[in-house]
């Protein structure tokens, strides 16, 4: 469905997430979506991955977060892979800091700074630090989903279940149009045994929300980054490419059987 927005989430570090959230990004721009990526992580990781230099920006997700420049403002339009950019660096500590003092008095602030641009997109995209902080409470508050990347592993078992109790808890208290959007298994390999058993859970527990298509481990995924590329742009024949571009078509046919599903049940309560 059109101005979504989606929080790409996991407190456990180096599953893929950003990679995930950047690459599908880039693909769907592809497909001629309009897209917005947001920084949330102090590191920076999506800003350099998507081909900007962390260290001169001007303005960032920090400004935004504290109230001192509006989201027009920290916008970079058309990155190297054609989707916007609110980038982020170690400054956006400080946004914690002051969100942390407040105690959750403005966990919506990232949704009112974000509400002047959702028409422009067809899709927002938030990336999320690796851990459940203010900062990722904000960025879930502001979101219509999260979709998940996580390694078919044990302890990510683990971390999964604290992120969906996490999900359930802000649907309950402060954003009911939260859910589980999607998982998205990363750095996958079928020869490994415990892949496969921890995939066959999720696809038991989760059903149709993990997406059939799988991201495999890829040198070349995890290339592109130091070069500020997408690996669409960086290497568009490697197997990382291959499979997110079927990973944006799987993501555009379930928007479209949602958006479809939608419209019958607003007719169904009109008639």
């Amino acid at each position: 469905m059109a101005n979504q927005i989606y929080a790409f989430a996991n407190q456990k570090g180096g599953v893929g997430k950003t990679t995930s959230c950047i690459n599908l990004a880039a693909s769907l721009v592809l497909s001629k979506k309009r897209i917005l990526v947001c920084d949330l992580d102090p590191q920076g990781n999506a800003t350099m991955g998507s081909g900007v230099d962390k260290n001169a920006l001007d303005a960032s997700m920090n400004e935004l977060l504290q109230g001192t420049a509006k989201a027009q403002d920290v916008v970079i339009s058309q990155t190297p892979a054609g989707y916007d950019l609110i980038p982020a660096n170690s400054d956006l500590t400080e946004a914690e800091v002051v969100l942390l003092k407040k105690h959750g008095q403005q966990p919506l602030f990232l949704v009112k700074a974000l509400s002047a641009l959702k028409e422009d997109y067809d899709y927002i995209f938030l990336d999320c630090p690796p851990s459940l902080n203010m900062l990722t409470v904000n960025a879930l508050s502001a979101a219509d989903a999260v979709i998940i990347a996580m390694q078919c592993e044990y302890f990510a078992l683990e971390g999964l279940t604290d992120l969906v109790n996490t999900v359930k808890q802000l649907q309950a208290t402060l954003n009911p149009r939260l859910h589980i959007g999607a998982i998205i298994r990363t750095m996958f390999d079928g020869r490994n045994r415990l892949a496969a058993e921890v995939s066959s859970q999720l696809l038991e527990h989760f059903g149709n929300k993990v997406f059939q298509t799988v991201i495999p481990r890829n040198v070349r995924l995890a290339e592109a980054p130091s070069y500020g590329l997408p690996v669409q742009l960086y290497d568009k024949h490697s197997r990382g490419s291959a499979a997110y571009s079927a990973l944006a078509g799987e993501f555009l046919r379930k928007e479209k059987a949602a958006l479809k599903k939608e419209t019958l049940k607003r007719e169904k309560v009109k008639g």
